[in-house]
């Protein structure tokens, strides 16, 4: 069964950091394309990162422009672990944040709320 657990969500103030983590199991994490995605209530789920493998490590990351120099994606292919730097957050940014096994998601996490506000 496939799993992807997030956590690391909470209250930040704007220009604050947080780091997302998701866990996965249940796939062979290390041959795919992995992605956060977020969404606000009433819209769209809205892509915000992806990162490729060739099996045993991370080869490309690639970013909305909205986070692009903000945001960091990372992976860990031997723990199976997803990881999303949040830095220099926005209000703008408030979302629920769920990893996703490719774009648009196959399987996505429950999330976990981000909420950036003063």
């Amino acid at each position: 069964e496939v799993q992807l657990v997030e956590s690391g969500g909470g209250l930040a103030q704007p220009g604050e950091s947080l780091t997302l983590s998701c866990i996965a199991s249940g796939f062979a994490f290390e041959r795919m394309y992995m992605t956060w995605v977020r969404q606000v209530p009433g819209k769209r789920l809205e892509w915000v990162a992806g990162i490729t493998t060739d099996g045993h490590d991370e080869v490309g990351t690639v970013y909305a422009d909205s986070v692009k120099g903000r945001f960091t994606i990372s992976r860990d292919n031997r723990n199976k672990t997803l990881k999303l730097q949040l830095n220099s957050l926005k209000t703008e940014d408030t979302a629920t944040y769920h990893c996703g096994i490719g774009w648009p998601p196959t399987a996505k996490g429950q999330g976990t709320q981000v909420t950036v506000s003063a």
